[in-house]
């Protein structure tokens, strides 16, 4: 199967702002701490990181995080660090992963995420000394596995209708 190759449009601020509201409001819904339920927004976070490194950056990262340090009612700075590191790997391998189709850049990120979590344990661990448990990781493999479809719907704005025109050479 022949997928087309898209020139993307430029991504629209507010659309990215919107999307990670959206991943926000999302981890507060009642399921957000039950076992396999990913982090939406650090799956927000690694895809603009990756998609668009110069809008989505650290700094977006690390406020995202303290809202969600907020939320969680968990030691301030816990996501904010967690969701830093998160972003500053994206940002480092993004070139190399927006060579590889979907399914394949869910194998990159899937460190990435496994990385943010293993970053929260270890603070949660320090403080309280209560480990979880090892399906806590399965978080991680759940958002990994939701990539392409993320990928398919935070790109679908961006995506340019296909149409043959001859005179024009793009």
């Amino acid at each position: 199967m022949n997928h087309p190759h898209y020139i993307l449009l430029p991504a629209n601020p507010v659309f990215i702002a919107i999307s990670l509201l959206l991943a926000f409001f999302l981890n507060l819904l009642p399921w957000g701490h039950a076992v396999g339920v990913p982090d939406f927004v650090a799956l927000v976070l690694v895809f603009w990181s990756i998609h668009q490194p110069r809008k989505v950056g650290i700094g977006v990262a690390f406020f995202m995080g303290l809202l969600m340090d907020v939320h969680d009612a968990a030691l301030l700075g816990e996501n904010a660090l967690a969701y830093t590191l998160l972003s500053y790997f994206a940002i480092m391998i993004h070139r190399r992963v927006l060579w590889f189709p979907a399914l394949t850049q869910a194998v990159h990120v899937l460190p990435l995420l496994l990385l943010t979590q293993a970053v929260q344990l270890v603070v949660r661990l320090t403080v309280s000394g209560k480990f979880p448990g090892w399906l806590y990781f399965s978080e991680s493999l759940v958002a990994a596995a939701m990539w392409p479809i993320v990928t398919w719907i935070l790109l679908a704005p961006q995506r340019r209708a296909i149409d043959h025109d001859e005179t024009r050479p793009i």
